[in-house]
């Protein structure tokens, strides 16, 4: 998992108690911030300073605090008068984001800092004033996170709920046998013959905090390992609306390694659909299983990760990254496919040549069509690559000189693998052999099914030259003596 930057900022009004309407210079307060994660420093930076009233009500006396440049906000430059004007406003307004976001755009020098814990977070120590809050810069560079909204509350010893969420992405295949003619339904694995046409989904979960921004880009960025050829997009929803090809960009780059990058932008979706945390953006593409296929159980992974906003502060226009954004793990799916290996040997078990092969598939209509015929010649090893799992025939096409053929040997692939798994594996694969004669031994780390196809000779013939050739000799040479006295007889009865 890669990681990128997190930052949370808060920016919280904090009311603090007084002692008979005067404030103890050394009266100091702590802030919890609830729903914290392990691994982040968050720093306070005071926005305004000020006097507090004894009623825990009231800041009074309003100057410019210590963590922060003086900026200009509703044509007010003086921070009384500027905080005059928020004053009131619900942390959630549109007043209230609009003044923090500004706000978190100037700071300095932060008044205070701790190092984060599971379910809360303390900093220690602050004076009375108003506070913003938020990670460390760089801190969270790198990480799955995202940053939470600017919270304007009052507090003492307060307590702030941070609301940030990340968005989620998984990659799904369907599976489809020939055979049978069945297609399963979106998982994390499949098994497809080479040159099939396979069918792949992404899909990106928004985070429950999706309303508090202006704009959200989202950028699938999808591998193909070298075994799988990109083809084309087809469907892109959000909000369960299907997108025309002007509301999204897509590029493929070839890499060095064969792989193939894949990506899917929408700079805003915000922009081209109503959407809620309830709401999914989806991509659909093909991609063909190609010659550089990887048999058995490695297979040939394909893994996506999603780009996304996540800082609902950044006003941004949406029609860039303006680096507020995470990356989220990747999601893994995994495309198996086999082989099938003969041996041709004669009754002795010697390996024999002059054989030819033609592989035969059963397709969903009862029809075989050829896979691959491999012709005859000095080879005894017969490979057949990128096989999906179904029903087969393997049929001897030439058979060596003096041997008697074969018959066709009728057999079933069958392939389990995980369906649901964040790392999907090849768990088992047999051939069954339901006519002819024939055995395969399975490797699932090879992906293969072997097996020894036998050719007996055939019957032997009397040779020239031999004992058959003699008998005929002395048979003739009987007869023509026996003509020849026949012949010498007739004539003496003829002269008497």
């Amino acid at each position: 998992m890669k990681n990128f930057k997190l930052i949370f900022a808060i920016l919280l009004a904090a009311l603090f108690t007084f002692v008979g309407g005067k404030a103890f210079a050394d009266t100091t307060y702590s802030l919890t911030i609830s729903g914290t994660s392990e691994g982040h420093t968050y720093e306070a930076y005071q926005i305004f300073s000020g006097d507090l009233s004894s009623d825990g009500t009231t800041l009074s006396n309003i100057a410019w605090g210590s963590g922060v440049t003086a900026f200009t906000y509703d044509n007010a430059t003086d921070a009384a008068t500027i905080a005059e004007k928020i004053s009131g406003e619900k942390y959630d307004s549109t007043t209230a984001k609009a003044f923090a976001k500004l706000a978190g755009a100037n700071v300095t020098t932060a008044s205070g800092s701790a190092t984060s814990s599971a379910g809360s977070t303390v900093i220690s120590g602050l004076a009375p004033g108003y506070y913003l809050v938020k990670d460390k810069d760089e801190s969270q560079n790198g990480k799955n996170a995202a940053y939470t909204r600017f919270i304007l509350q009052v507090v003492g010893d307060a307590t702030a709920q941070l609301k940030n969420d990340t968005p989620t992405v998984q990659k799904k295949v369907k599976d489809t046998n020939d055979t049978a003619g069945t297609t399963t339904d979106w998982q994390d694995s499949a098994d497809y013959d080479i040159g099939d046409t396979i069918p792949f989904q992404l899909k990106a979960t928004l985070p429950a905090h999706i309303s508090e921004y202006d704009h959200y880009y989202v950028e699938f960025t999808d591998t193909l390992s070298a075994g799988l050829t990109f083809d084309k997009i087809t469907k892109v929803t959000a909000d369960g609306t299907t997108l025309t090809s002007n509301q999204y960009t897509v590029t493929t780059t070839s890499n060095s390694d064969g792989t193939t990058t894949l990506s899917v932008i929408i700079t805003d979706v915000k922009a081209v659909a109503t959407i809620t945390k309830d709401d999914d953006i989806v991509v659909e593409y093909n991609a063909t299983l190609n010659s550089k296929a990887v048999i058995g159980s490695a297979g040939n992974p394909n893994k996506v990760k999603l780009t996304y906003s996540n800082n609902p502060n950044n006003t941004g226009d949406g029609t860039s990254k303006p680096g507020d954004t995470g990356e989220t793990p990747e999601d893994t799916v995994i495309v198996f496919t086999y082989k099938v290996v003969v041996n041709k040997v004669d009754q002795n078990g010697d390996a024999l040549a002059g054989a030819g092969f033609t592989l035969y598939k059963k397709d969903s209509s009862g029809n075989w069509n050829e896979v691959e015929t491999i012709s005859a010649g000095d080879t005894t090893t017969f490979t057949f690559k990128g096989l999906d799992d179904g029903d087969y025939v393997l049929s001897e096409t030439t058979t060596p000189d003096g041997y008697n053929k074969i018959d066709d040997v009728e057999f079933t692939i069958s392939a389990s693998h995980s369906e649901e798994d964040d790392e999907p594996k090849l768990i088992t694969l047999t051939g069954d052999v339901t006519s002819g004669t024939a055995e395969f031994t399975s490797s699932t780390t090879a992906g293969s099914l072997t097996t020894d196809v036998v050719n007996k000779k055939g019957s032997v013939l009397p040779s020239t030259g031999g004992m058959g050739t003699t008998i005929l000799y002395v048979v003739g040479t009987i007869l023509v003596l026996a003509a020849g006295i026949l012949l010498v007889t007739k004539k003496r009865m003829d002269a008497k």
